[in-house]
């Protein structure tokens, strides 16, 4: 008997591109990215699905990164809509209490300074984070310098796409 995951990998290996690029989008909306994975067709494996997408995401250029932060809701608010990103969003962030105004402030506070810092919005891997460490994380970045952020952006949008891609194959 096959498994669930491994009937999905063959049907995103199998499906028109305009399909697979629907799938992917919600991951990332960088359209090389999608591009590059769904050009890479058929991949063997989930492990070479995912190796694919990590390594079609590095490296991103300044466009691409301020394209895809532009679908990215600020730390502590909850994404807007129905889509399947804004869905994603909401479970990643589930580790951020809506009723604990004490920290809710603090990220409010502190995406505004990093905003006026940095002139973007805070990214971070929220999946598996509590809103504690996602706190912790936005004060130690505002100490960054513009080159050094953008490389821990990247590294984390990184990050998100792959989480979200596993997290759309194993469903």
């Amino acid at each position: 008997m096959r498994t669930r995951q491994a009937m999905l990998l063959e049907q995103f290996n199998a499906a028109p591109a305009d399909q697979a690029r629907e799938l992917l989008k919600p991951c990332l909306d960088v359209p090389r990215w999608i591009e590059e994975i769904t050009a890479g067709r058929p991949f063997a494996s989930l492990d070479a699905l995912f190796d694919a997408a990590r390594g079609a995401a590095k490296p991103f250029t300044a466009d691409e990164l301020e394209g895809a932060l532009a679908h990215h809701p600020r730390i502590g608010e909850n994404a807007a809509g129905k889509s399947t990103e804004a869905s994603m969003s909401r479970s990643e962030q589930s580790g951020v209490d809506p009723r604990d105004d004490a920290t809710i402030t603090a990220l409010a506070e502190g995406n505004r300074a990093y905003e006026e810092k940095f002139g973007r919005v805070f990214l971070i891997r929220a999946a598996g984070r509590s809103a504690e460490e996602m706190l912790s994380a936005l004060q130690e970045r505002l100490g960054h310098t513009p080159e050094q952020e953008d490389a821990i952006v990247a590294e984390q949008l990184r990050e998100i796409a792959v989480l979200r891609l596993e997290r759309s194959m194993n469903a």
